[in-house]
């Protein structure tokens, strides 16, 4: 190697030294720079020292889960009223209106935007269950009418008459399904009070959200229609007994649940039901919320459009084509409306209920005992615990297994809520379903007959003395009613009415 290649050489690896040098000065002053960059480390707090968030002021601070429908997506407090610029619970609580769909608020909250609605349910049978309500005081001798359910009187002492027993029995046990009742509370016996009854959607206690439903599902309906009354039919139920040798399953080591307080057995459904229809199908609104008789739905209104002047349809009910159609109010499903053509209807029509020939099973309880007991011994329930009440139910589990303090034999008033002394037990002589009663009504029609009336009812005080025993009304048990059990007249459908006919001067069934 020359002279020249090593002095070439050397400058070279010198010449990389120093910028190798440079470079790394530049790398430690751009570090350097980053690091001064950084933003400060954050403080923690001192030991016991608590951090205090700022607060969100207004309802969706704590009930930031709730949802509304479109059409009530405003504040709060239009409804519930309090204050909804308060950062404290107790200020923005002041003057809450906690349910204020109930009868009490519904006039002043729902009524605001739907005056003709709160105006005309006031009235309507749904809302005041007048029907039943003097239904059962007539029998028991009670003479003039009430308006509405609120109206049945308080015994605040001991029943001294037959009467007074029915009127607590009333309020206590028997008118535990109405809009001022938040329900029993088994799983799907629950609902909101008021209007909130019909249009908001509750289950196992909770509220599911606050987005009203305009049109009221089948599990709404179901909240107050279970049991053996028109509406768990339609589905095909049929409560067991209360006694725990006729429900299911016989024996289990854990709990289950019974969404209606009571098994059920599963029977066929109604023919309607079968196609998919709800009940809001045929029962819409004006039948339900007014107290027009005129739009009252009857199964001859749509499958006899002919022989019916004038006939009550349901509002979702349109002629197409020369046929009526049902469209479904839920899912906006089409049903074409089949017409009677059998000659068994022209030829019985103005005579014999439709169901009398249709009804494929009926309720049939008879007869129901109801006792008021005002003392503190409970044994002798030991396998009626089930009583198709949770309130009972509970007492029972607690007085006979829990070795805690013994619950007092108290009952609340189903409609003030008052705790008021005695409980009210139940039970039946017999359920069944397979046999199909058929009477004249006082206007002479053949109709189906359930006894409803076929009552009994019994009081023993705190002391032991048996004030009534087996108090019994005035007037016959069994009465008409019309089965949510739908289905094709079979082959013998005439062995169910025709000993009615052959003797046309007999006494009207029902009115023996």
């Amino acid at each position: 190697m020359s002279f020249l290649d090593v002095s070439i050489l050397w400058y070279s690896v010198k010449i990389m030294k120093v910028k190798f040098i440079l470079l790394f000065c530049v790398l430690v002053t751009v570090s350097g720079c980053r690091e001064t960059e950084k933003p400060a480390e954050k403080q923690e707090p001192a030991v016991g020292q608590e951090i205090v968030q700022p607060r969100l002021k207004g309802c969706r601070a704590c009930h930031d889960d709730l949802r509304h429908d479109e059409f009530h997506a405003f504040a709060c407090t239009r409804c519930h009223r309090g204050d909804d610029e308060a950062a404290g619970r107790e200020e923005a609580h002041a003057n809450l209106i906690a349910r204020p769909a109930h009868p009490d608020f519904m006039k002043e909250t729902c009524g605001s935007c739907h005056p003709e609605q709160t105006e005309h349910i006031g009235d309507s049978l749904h809302f005041t269950l007048r029907k039943k309500v003097n239904l059962i005081r007539n029998h028991f001798g009670e003479t003039e009418p009430l308006r509405d359910l609120t109206r049945v009187p308080i015994i605040e002492d001991k029943p001294a008459t037959v009467r007074e027993l029915a009127d607590d029995m009333l309020r206590r046990r028997c008118l535990r399904c109405h809009v001022y009742s938040t329900g029993d509370e088994y799983p799907y016996t629950q609902r909101a009070a008021g209007c909130g009854a019909c249009h908001m959607a509750v289950i196992d206690g909770r509220l599911v959200s606050h987005e009203i439903i305009r049109t009221p599902a089948d599990m709404q309906c179901m909240s107050c229609h279970y049991g053996n009354f028109v509406g768990a039919d339609y589905y095909g139920r049929f409560q067991s007994d209360f006694n725990l040798e006729y429900r299911t399953p016989f024996t289990t080591s854990e709990p289950y649940a019974r969404p209606y307080g009571v098994e059920y057995h599963e029977l066929v459904p109604d023919i309607h039901k079968q196609r998919g229809m709800t009940c809001v199908d045929c029962h819409g609104g004006h039948q339900l919320m007014f107290s027009r008789e005129e739009a009252t739905v009857t199964c001859s209104g749509c499958h006899q459009r002919e022989q019916v002047r004038e006939p009550a349809l349901p509002e979702n009910v349109v002629a197409e084509d020369g046929r009526l159609v049902l469209v479904a109010r839920a899912g906006g499903k089409q049903h074409v409306i089949p017409q009677a053509v059998h000659p068994a209807h022209e030829r019985f029509g103005a005579t014999v209920d439709c169901q009398v020939c249709h009804a494929q099973w009926t309720f049939t309880d008879a007869t129901t005992h109801l006792l008021r007991s005002d003392m503190d011994d409970y044994y002798d329930w030991e396998r009626l615990i089930v009583q198709s009440s949770s309130e009972i139910e509970t007492l029972l589990e607690h007085n006979l297994y829990s070795s805690e303090d013994e619950l007092e034999p108290v009952m609340h008033d189903t409609i003030t809520g008052r705790p008021m002394p005695g409980i009210w037990f139940k039970g039946y002589t017999e359920r069944r379903w397979e046999r199909i009663t058929t009477g004249r009504d006082r206007d002479g029609r053949i109709r189906i007959l359930r006894p409803i009336l076929d009552l009994r009812l019994s009081y023993i005080d705190a002391e032991e003395n048996v004030v009534f025993d087996n108090a019994t009304g005035i007037g016959p048990g069994l009465q008409p009613y019309t089965p949510h059990t739908t289905g094709p007249a079979g082959l013998l459908y005439l062995n169910r009415f025709i000993d009615l006919l052959q003797d046309e001067t007999a006494a009207p069934e029902a009115d023996k």
